[in-house]
């Protein structure tokens, strides 16, 4: 009998053998194929794809890092990125493994029921490997093909308009809902997951209340557990943001009793103690019962997380200081979390700038956000935008400070003064206990303790090293540049970023115990003691002109101040207060017609007595200044801007015509110009390009005519008329050739060598027409003996920068323009005709480069900063003519070849400008 069966069993699994065997290789629309076609697809192929899916879900619910601070995600995706670049998906074995079942069902199984289902894994499987557009196209295929099928169109349909949202095309995705939800309508289970996906969309809408009916039902239909609990949790949220504190606290209870994550059941557990503290009215103890969890050894690893909760507590009731001393501790107690601590960063100062209005402080706890916020973070670039803008600040009140010290040092008796110096340049080493973290003095809660408040007298914290802020400006400035250094020799040696520095805090490395105090550290290593005694003394503002220029920067800083109070942070009773301050310590300075008008504006509609009083003063004292006349006339400002705007085109049009080489079209437009505005200051730039035009046409007298013509209107313009008047004295010293000349200048052919002599030789070398005209080439430069450049006294208190004040052998001057999209060549030409023009005799060359925001033309070379300043002092008064852009968007500078190199972008452009004013000027 047993043989019998076994036997029997043989045949059987031979039979199904066959058949699988059969099946996997046929593919006939036959009533047998189409069955074991089915069958391998279903069991071979989708389970076993799904299994896959759910695989990858867990290991993503692993690994995926939730932020609380914001409404969670309904799926565990990312946030749509408003800029998406879009790369191909990174490699994944599980989801490449599901897209080559998925492709061999639609491959092998072509008659199985299981097509639809093939398409919908490889659109899953793109879609979470970030191959969105991909994904889209196969769910779209796959909707529109089994339309007939409601659930399987409903699901294609859904992963669409996820995949479309993931691509921030929202309108888009919003369409494709709402075709899902009339569809859907029909289809009475299976709904969860589409409901989930609309309110998503909805919460991106903040149409949070249509979000909160649709999760209510996609929790009450879910049957995924964990998703059940998640969709609760953000449901949960959004009532507490409508103010539906009850049902928002009975979904948090929820939460917490359920089979949650530990870290979404602590912060159940954290909002479910706070709402019930407002559901009760409570208005003292309810931070008790949140500081109560940290009796809970469990809850260990979430100190920090409970101190900024009690935090935000105190915050949302208006108990400011008791909600800064938390955040603080969280601060501390943050070992392991540091998006929590970056958070709890970030809380302190928006609480400085927004509630006590510390800038100084603010921007300091900015910086250590941006330090270690992680830069995905949804908000960092607004973060990081705000600490940029808040270090004009600080650096501001530190010049002021940097100066009143050293004008208090100046004022006293010579041997007093020197014992001054020295006991304040002698190196004092703190020797400070440091963990692990990047900013341990930020971690102290009394660090910094105050802001600057400059003044004049030695005396209490107006003193700048008596100031502990702006010693700790100072270091932190240091730090964030230089990150950790030990107290030793060469120290510069190891020129790592702040960035990396703190990743190798955050990861074991040694750190230093000794922390230098930025007054004293900084150029002690590089300097002898008493030589940069000496230097500091040589540098005080002892005479009356090393005085006013003292004054004259305390002046700029408090202008600056105010106005970036005033424009940026929109703060103008901080704005008047500065202004005042700057008026009560300079009460005649270089900026009193804009700080009356300022102070008129800000009082305009709050004061009208002191309104009326700093319009009067404006218009008496300062009747032809601009601000005068945007009072009489409100529009004159936009007036003047829009005039300013159509000179520029208009003169861009004519020089386009001048490069087409259409040259009566230069004439005509030259001459409707210079009759429309004779006295605007691109008059003689327009004569020139009509001479050019004649010379391309006429014979030589039509040519001598204009430039005459030139010489005698324009007899003071330094652009042009320097320039034509050379081509005059070219011109007479080769008469005879140009009198044989068809037209007086001849356009040669653009493929032949440009410069080449075409004159007989003669005893004195000859100087071009310029750059499109010339025909002799330029005379060799002849060598100069090199002047050393002098070193100016290295400054201790000023923070350490990427930019050098080190002699070089090469200076540039620079134009930056700050904007990437402008045309510059009718610029470029007439910076040509400027150096041409005014400096014949060297061999200048102009340069053009494209940085991401910027345009830098950069004219070389000098061969010392004198000689740089010479042509600074030159060019910069005729920019305004020189330049065809509007003169808001471009500044000029001096700047060595090294330093140059250094600039990368804006960022680098806005640094380097601040070290220049200390440093070449």
């Amino acid at each position: 009998m047993k043989p019998r069966i076994i036997k029997s069993l043989h045949c059987f699994f031979a039979l199904i053998g066959s058949l699988c065997i059969y099946g996997c290789v046929a593919n006939k629309d036959t009533n047998i194929d189409r069955k074991f076609q089915n069958l391998t697809a279903r069991y071979n192929y989708i389970y076993n794809s799904n299994v896959l899916l759910t695989a990858h879900r867990d290991n993503l619910l692993q690994s995926y890092i939730d932020n609380y601070e914001k409404i969670l995600p309904v799926y565990l995706d990312p946030e749509p990125q408003i800029n998406l670049v879009l790369t191909p998906g990174a490699p994944n074995k599980e989801l490449d493994e599901i897209i080559t079942k998925g492709q061999t069902i639609i491959n092998d199984k072509s008659f199985s029921n299981y097509i639809d289902d093939a398409y919908m894994l490889l659109g899953k499987a793109n879609y979470l490997k970030g191959n969105y557009f991909i994904a889209s196209e196969y769910f779209d295929y796959t909707a529109k093909t089994y339309s007939s099928d409601l659930k399987t169109f409903i699901m294609a349909m859904n992963w669409k308009a996820r995949s479309q949202m993931e691509l921030n095309n929202m309108v888009f995705a919003d369409k494709i809902l709402d075709t899902m939800l009339r569809a859907e309508d029909q289809l009475k289970k299976d709904l969860a997951e589409p409901l989930a996906t609309t309110a998503q969309m909805r919460i991106y809408q903040n149409r949070n209340k249509e979000a909160i009916l649709l999760l209510e039902n996609a929790v009450r239909l879910a049957g995924d557990k964990q998703l059940r609990i998640r969709w609760r949790y953000i449901l949960a949220q959004l009532q507490e943001k409508e103010k539906d504190f009850q049902n928002a606290f009975i979904n948090f209870t929820k939460v917490e009793n359920s089979n949650a994550p530990f870290e979404m059941y602590f912060h159940a557990n954290l909002q479910r103690i706070k709402l019930k503290g407002l559901i009760n009215g409570y208005k003292v103890d309810e931070d008790k019962a949140l500081l109560a969890l940290l009796k809970d050894d469990k809850n260990f690893d979430y100190t920090d997380q409970i101190y900024y909760q009690v935090g935000e507590m105190f915050s949302t009731e208006g108990k400011f200081e008791k909600a800064e001393e938390n955040y603080l501790k969280s601060i501390q107690k943050s070992s392991k979390n540091q998006t929590q601590k970056a958070l709890s960063y970030l809380r302190v100062a928006d609480l400085n700038f927004k509630e006590f209005n510390n800038y100084i402080k603010a921007k300091l706890y900015y910086d250590s956000t941006v330090m270690i916020l992680p830069k995905t973070f949804p908000d960092y670039t607004s973060i990081a935008k705000k600490a940029e803008n808040l270090t004009y600040l600080t650096d501001r009140f530190t010049i002021i400070a940097r100066e009143d010290t050293a004008q208090v040092f100046a004022k006293l008796p010579s041997a007093e003064r020197e014992a001054k110096v020295k006991q304040y340049l002698t190196p004092k080493v703190e020797v400070t206990p440091v963990t692990s973290t990047p900013n341990q003095m930020i971690n102290d809660p009394d660090f910094p303790n105050q802001a600057l408040n400059p003044g004049g007298n030695i005396a209490g914290n107006t003193f700048y090293f008596n100031n502990n802020t702006a010693i700790s400006t100072g270091f932190a400035d240091f730090k964030k540049r230089w990150g950790n250094r030990p107290l030793e020799d060469n120290w510069r040696q190891s020129t790592r970023s702040s960035a990396q520095e703190n990743n190798q805090v955050m990861s074991g490395g040694k750190v230093a115990n000794e922390i230098v105090p930025a007054n004293e550290g900084l150029a002690q290593n590089t300097q002898d003691q008493t030589s940069l005694e000496k230097q500091y003394l040589d540098a005080l503002p002892i005479t009356p002109e090393l005085l006013t220029t003292s004054n004259q920067k305390i002046i700029d800083a408090y202008f600056e101040i105010a106005s970036f109070y005033q424009q940026e942070l929109n703060d103008k009773a901080e704005a008047d207060k500065i202004y005042q301050e700057l008026l009560r310590r300079f009460p005649e300075n270089n900026h009193l017609a804009a700080i009356y008008y300022s102070l008129y504006l800000n009082a305009k509609g709050v004061d009208e007595n002191k309104s009326n009083e700093y319009r009067q003063l404006v218009l008496t004292k300062y009747p032809e200044s601009n601000f005068a006349k945007i009072i009489v006339d409100p529009s004159y400002s936009a007036k003047q801007s829009d005039l300013e705007n159509i000179a520029i085109n208009n003169y861009n049009v004519t020089f386009d015509a001048y490069a087409r080489k259409d040259y009566p079209a230069v004439i005509n437009q030259a001459n409707i110009n210079i009759s429309a505005s004779p006295d605007n200051g691109l008059a003689p730039q327009y004569a020139y390009l009509k001479a050019i035009a004649v010379g391309r046409t006429s014979k030589l007298d039509a040519l001598l005519t204009e430039f005459n013509s030139i010489n005698t209107k324009y007899a003071n313009d330094m652009i042009i008329t320097p320039l034509v008047r050379d081509h005059l004295k070219y011109i007479e010293a080769n008469i005879e050739e140009f009198k044989q000349r068809p037209v007086a200048l001849i356009d040669f052919d653009s493929k032949e060598p440009r410069f080449v002599s075409q004159a007989k030789p003669i005893a004195v070398p000859a100087k071009p027409l310029n750059t499109d005209v010339t025909e002799l080439e330029k005379p060799e430069k002849i060598d100069e003996v090199k002047k050393p450049a002098e070193v100016k006294p290295v400054d201790p208190t000023k923070p350490v920068s990427i930019f050098s004040a080190a002699t070089s052998d090469e200076y540039y001057y620079v134009i930056d323009i700050a904007d990437v999209t402008l045309t510059l060549s009718s610029s470029r030409f007439g910076i040509g005709q400027f150096n041409r023009g005014n400096y014949p005799d060297n061999d200048l060359a102009h340069k053009l480069i494209e940085l991401d925001n910027d345009q830098l033309i950069y004219i070389t070379s000098f061969i010392d900063l004198e000689d740089a300043k010479l042509y600074e002092s030159g060019i910069s008064g005729q920019l305004k003519n020189i330049m065809k852009v509007p003169a808001n968007l471009y500044k000029g500078f001096i700047i060595s070849k090294e330093n140059f190199q250094k600039l990368t972008n804006r960022q680098r452009i806005n640094e380097y400008l601040e070290f220049l004013k200390d440093s070449y000027k």
